[in-house]
């Protein structure tokens, strides 16, 4: 999918605000924890994003498997697409630290009409929705081996 730049300005414009939407308003079978999102994962039912800055993946690291495409990033709308592109039949999954920004994404998507994007609702760092990736024990990758590993179609 071609993003025109007014398009992707649009999604980015209203990200902000959506910030504050929790979860809660997207659809229950669109949110899943940490732990469902790693099962998933090792199943290859679903590619996933790690959408925080660079800096959080450098103080953390990144989930084992996750392609690290920050938010942030000016390019991140096309890189999003781009993601789901090469997810194919699998859903793209979005985790953050805490589930803010995913969820954010995610209800942008919602009201945007795309689907096939799921939100780790308990993100890297936990929430009420969970202990989240680190605490849950889940595996970590340094940010410049996630980084070593993202497809061509992700780099910068």
């Amino acid at each position: 999918m071609i993003l025109t730049r007014r398009r992707a300005l649009a999604f980015l414009t209203v990200l902000p605000a959506q910030v504050l939407v929790t979860t809660a308003m997207a659809q229950s079978r669109d949110v899943w924890t940490a732990v469902e999102a790693f099962d998933a994962l090792l199943q290859d039912r679903i590619r996933l994003l790690d959408i925080r800055t660079s800096e959080e993946w450098r103080e953390t690291g990144v989930a084992q498997g996750a392609w690290p495409v920050s938010l942030h990033d000016e390019r991140f709308p096309e890189r999003l697409f781009a993601a789901r592109d090469l997810a194919e039949t699998r859903a793209v999954a979005l985790i953050c630290a805490t589930g803010g920004r995913s969820g954010a994404v995610l209800s942008n998507l919602r009201k945007s009409g795309y689907d096939s994007f799921i939100d780790v609702s308990d993100g890297m760092l936990g929430s009420r929705q969970g202990p989240g990736w680190i605490k849950a024990g889940l595996p970590t990758v340094t940010a410049q081996e996630a980084i070593s590993t993202l497809p061509s179609a992700l780099k910068l």
